[in-house]
This record gives C-alpha cells, sequence and structure tokens, in this order.
C-alpha cells in the first residue's frame, strides 16, 4: 500500500504537470497564431471597415458590411471585431461570431493612448472567453495599429483590435490527455501496487519463515530448529537469520551443558550421599537397638561421615563456581598480583601436604583477573600435585614472566588421558578411588582462559606431571594500581 502510494503521487505529480505543461504549449501556438492575425493592418481596410461600422453599435448588434476584412482574415473559424474605449464594437462579416467585450479589452485601449512611441508591433492582451452562444474561445485585444508605408505602424485612436479563435479542438485535445493520462496512471498504480505486494511479500517470506520458528521454539522449546540461509547472501533478513541460527546453536549447546553437568553432579552426588546415608544409618541401629558400635569402629565412622560431608561441600562449592555467569565474574575482574596468589595457595599446600617438600621461585607479576577464582585454580593444580605425589615427593613450583610451572613426581598422566583432563567430572580410572570431585581441573581451566590465558597439562621427564599456566599480564602494576596498594 505504502509503494502504491507513492507510485500514485509520483504518477499524479508527473501527470498534472505534463498536463499543465502541453496546456500552455498549446495556447503558445494559437497566441503565436493570433499574434500573426493582428499584425498592423492596411490603411484601406481599416478606414472602408470603420466607414461602414455604425457609431451606436453595442453588445447586441452586429454589423456585416465591411467591405474586404483584415489582411485578409475571412475564415469561418476566426472571431475578428472593432472595439471603441466605451464598449462598442462592430464584426467583421467574416467572423465566425460575435465576442464578449470585458473590461480588459478597453484597458488595452486606455494603455495604449499614453504610449510615447509605438514599436512596430504590440503585444497585446490573451484572455479566455466566450462567444454569443456560450463557446470558449481564445481571445487577443490589441490596439489598432495600420501601417501606411514602410514607415513605422501608426496608432488608430480611440480603437482595439480583437481577433479570436475557438478553444474547442484544443480543449478536446487536452480532455483526451487527460483521459490517456487518467488511465495509464491507473494502469501504473495498479502495476505498481502488485509489483510492491509481490516484492514485499518475496522480501519478508524470510520473515515469516523467521517468525515461525520463533513461535515454534517459543511454543515447544525445540532448539534443534535452523532457517536456510543462502551463503552468498548478505542483507539485513540474512544476517537476522544467521544471528537466530547461532543464538538457538548457543541455547541448544548451553542446555545440553546443562543438562550434562545436572547428570554428571547427580552421579558424583549419589555415591558420597549413598555412602554417609549408610553410615548415619549404621550409627542410627546402634542407638536405637541399644548395641553399641566398638570405639575403633564408631571413630572411623565418624572419620567417614567428616570426609563424606567434606567432599560433598567441595562438591556443591565446585557446581556453584561453574555456574556463576560470566557477567557475574566480569563485576569483580580487577588487578591481581599472582605472586603473591601463587604465595597464598602455596602456604594451603603445604598444610595439605606435610610430608611432602615444596619448593617455589616466584617472580612478580600482575594480571586482570577475579582474585578469589584465580586463588581456586592455582589451589585446584597445586592440590593435584599434592594428591598425586609419592610420601615424601617433592613439588617444584615456578614463577617466571607470567608462566606458571607445577612440577611433580608422581605417576603421571597417561598420553591417552591428556585429551580429557580437563572435561567435567572426568577422572582418570587409577585416581577415581582418591578423594575429588573432577571439577577441579574444568575450573581451572575456565578461570584461566577468562583471564586471556592457557593451561596445559604434560608429562614430565622422570615421571611425573608438569602443570603450565600462562596469563597475560606485566611484572609491574599500572601506576594507579600501585598508588592503591
Amino acid at each position: 500500500m505504502l509503494v502504491a502510494a507513492a507510485v500514485a503521487f509520483g504518477v499524479a505529480a508527473v501527470s498534472v504537470t505534463c498536463w499543465f505543461i502541453v496546456q500552455g504549449k498549446l495556447y503558445d501556438q494559437v497566441d503565436a497564431d493570433l499574434r500573426q492575425m493582428a499584425q498592423p493592418q492596411r490603411p484601406g481596410d481599416v478606414v472602408g471597415f470603420l466607414q461602414t461600422c455604425p457609431q451606436t453599435v453595442d453588445s447586441t448588434q452586429n454589423d456585416t458590411t465591411d467591405p474586404g476584412g483584415f489582411n485578409g482574415i475571412r475564415t469561418q473559424t476566426t472571431y475578428l471585431q472593432l472595439v471603441k474605449s466605451s464598449g462598442k464594437f462592430c464584426v467583421s462579416s467574416g467572423s465566425a461570431g460575435v465576442v464578449k467585450v470585458t473590461g480588459a479589452d478597453k484597458d488595452v485601449i486606455k494603455d495604449a493612448s499614453n504610449l510615447t512611441s509605438l514599436p512596430s508591433t504590440l503585444k497585446g492582451v490573451f484572455r479566455n472567453g466566450v462567444d454569443s452562444k456560450g463557446n470558449a474561445v481564445r481571445v487577443m485585444t490589441t490596439p489598432l495599429l495600420v501601417r501606411p508605408g514602410p514607415t513605422l505602424p501608426q496608432l488608430y485612436p480611440d480603437t482595439a483590435l480583437l481577433v479570436a479563435v475557438p478553444l474547442k479542438s484544443t480543449q478536446n485535445t487536452l480532455n483526451e490527455l487527460a483521459l490517456v493520462l487518467l488511465v495509464v496512471s491507473g494502469i501504473g498504480v495498479i502495476g505498481a501496487g502488485a509489483a510492491g505486494l509481490a516484492v514485499a511479500r518475496a522480501g519478508l517470506r524470510p520473515v515469516d519463515k523467521l517468525t515461525e520458528a520463533v513461535e515454534h521454539v517459543a511454543r515447544t522449546e525445540d532448539l534443534g530448529i535452523r532457517i536456510p540461509v543462502e551463503d552468498d547472501s548478505d542483507d539485513e533478513v540474512a544476517r537476522l537469520s544467521r544471528s537466530f541460527n547461532s543464538m538457538t546453536a548457543s541455547l541448544a549447546n548451553s542446555r545440553e551443558l546443562q543438562q550434562q553437568l545436572i547428570a554428571d553432579a547427580g552421579h558424583e552426588l549419589r555415591t558420597p550421599l549413598t555412602s554417609l546415608r549408610t553410615n548415619v544409618e549404621l550409627l542410627t541401629r546402634s542407638e536405637e537397638t541399644g548395641r553399641p558400635i566398638p570405639p575403633a569402629d564408631r571413630k572411623a565412622l565418624l572419620a567417614s561421615v567428616k570426609a563424606q560431608m567434606t567432599e560433598l561441600a567441595a562438591l556443591i562449592g565446585d557446581l556453584q563456581e561453574l555456574s556463576r555467569s560470566e557477567g557475574q565474574r566480569g563485576e569483580r575482574v580487577q588487578m591481581v598480583s599472582l605472586q603473591d596468589t601463587v604465595e597464598a595457595a602455596l602456604r594451603r599446600a603445604r598444610l595439605r601436604g606435610p610430608e611432602l617438600t615444596i619448593t617455589a621461585d616466584v617472580q612478580p607479576w600482575f594480571v586482570q583477573s577475579e582474585p578469589s577464582a584465580l586463588e581456586r585454580a592455582i589451589v585446584n593444580i597445586l592440590d593435584n600435585a599434592v594428591k598425586f605425589s609419592p610420601e615424601g615427593g617433592t613439588i617444584e613450583v615456578q614463577l617466571t614472566r607470567g608462566v606458571l610451572t607445577v612440577r611433580d613426581h608422581g605417576p603421571g598422566i597417561p598420553a591417552d588421558e591428556l585429551p580429557h583432563v580437563f572435561d567435567r567430572f572426568w577422572r582418570s580410572p587409577s585416581a577415581r578411588a582418591l578423594p575429588g570431585s573432577g571439577l577441579g581441573l574444568s575450573i581451572v581451566a575456565r578461570t584461566v582462559q577468562q583471564a586471556g590465558g592457557e593451561v596445559t597439562l604434560s608429562r614430565a621427564p622422570g615421571g611425573g606431571t608438569v602443570a603450565t599456566v600462562r596469563l597475560p599480564g606485566a611484572p609491574t602494576p599500572p601506576p594507579e594500581d600501585s598508588a592503591s596498594q
């Protein structure tokens, strides 16, 4: 509708402009013909006409006794008459009829009386008028000029020459042109409307598909739907469709990870909960039946309950860490001293492995990260080293220009298991008997990636594992952070 309205407005403007231009051209041609007729007259024609023209003729009378007309103008399609300043006039015998005289015709005589010199021709006054029968005519009224010889024409006093031609043929031409323009404009508007509708439907068809896809997702929560997009298409709808496909793919992946996380978390929680429930039932039954458990067994049960509760708390903490959104992390990112973070993690690691020897060589390095998350990641790396180190073993920690390496002398990680060490809830078959949730290294990888770094695990020469963390930063903090510290 908008296209049709715009085209209709444009066609109407062009048609009206065209009609007025053609009208002006036709009138110019008619005026040129009238101007040619009204050229200075022969003295004999003027004198003869005026002698036979009664001085009392008015608009109700018509004299037809002039001898020969003006300049030979004696046609049944031309109006020819002389007008006096009083409004009286005489009509030539060759005139097609009588033209009604108006005040504009009399003003021509008054204006001519004020001229001090005469040009070879006078422009005259053009107007549309009607004859005595009501027919439309084009009228030219000019002062009556006579050319007695080769000299300049002379103004005949108190008299004007009125020449007119009928406008019927001109008006018929304009009416036919108006009809043609109207028909063509109507066809153009209808065609433009149909073309606009077709283009709009074709252009909005991908939007309709996108709308149907969105409604389908809202109705069924099916995130597997995709909108087909041509590879070489780069318009707005294509980009919108690609964005929708990317969004649904991300949502589907997020849902899959969420479902996997829930399933894995449920599986990991089931084991400690089952063991905890069994131990609690044993303690409860002992109290209910009055059959006491031997002190050594009771102490072992309570220690097992405490260890399982600690494992549950650690697992829940890891799940909470993994469930935090990017926005929650971004709000807490700040400049952190990696040296201080490593030293704090080392103190905790030495408490957990007092029988181990932990050597450290850490140099200053400052990174952009969340302090608590970064410390937790480094603690997890050191916990793994403590967990898999033999009794009395050594752990070597080094921090140089943003590269942190933690090397233990444990059994190491088989080559076929290295690609899976950062997967959620993945645990090596040899480590499933040891405490842990399988989320520690996943948290490490996520934290390091969010800080713009990378982490790798590899087998160390001579046995053991080397964990390498690379974080971008600088050996000194920016001036504002240095001042705040």
